[in-house]
């Protein structure tokens, strides 16, 4: 089992991850969202490691409180998050609204694989990789 610990006092439960791509990694501020069926990772991220729409696999449409954000899944070479690696992983990508001090959201197409408990007075996540 491995343990992410987050600031409990923060509005949003935010843990640190990674992205790979053809120019290197880069670190990633990524708040934990249960109710969002995907992750997603803002485009500027995505350019800076040098994706473009072009490496995408769809155009998508996801609708949102404000409205329908524009974006596209891509396959990184890696994503690290809550202490596990996983290469190939889709993403998706699209602009998020200033303001928040994130890089994206982890959703379920991430979380889906592990088995976690939310300690939230602790500000502690425990993660663990399910089998099969």
């Amino acid at each position: 089992m491995k343990v992410t610990p987050f600031d409990p006092l923060d509005d949003l439960i935010i843990v640190p991850a990674r992205v790979d791509g053809p120019n290197g990694s880069l670190r990633a501020r990524l708040a934990l969202d249960t109710g969002s069926s995907e992750t997603v990772v803002k485009a500027e991220l995505i350019d800076m490691l040098g994706y473009s729409p072009r490496d995408g696999e769809a155009m998508t449409t996801v609708r949102a409180a404000v409205g329908k954000e524009h974006g596209y899944t891509l396959k990184v070479e890696r994503f690290v998050a809550l202490g596990y690696t996983v290469a190939d992983f889709r993403l998706h990508v699209f602009d998020l609204p200033d303001g928040f001090g994130i890089d994206g959201l982890i959703g379920l197409s991430y979380l889906r694989q592990f088995n976690y408990q939310v300690r939230s007075a602790e500000g502690r996540l425990l993660v663990e990789r399910t089998t099969g």
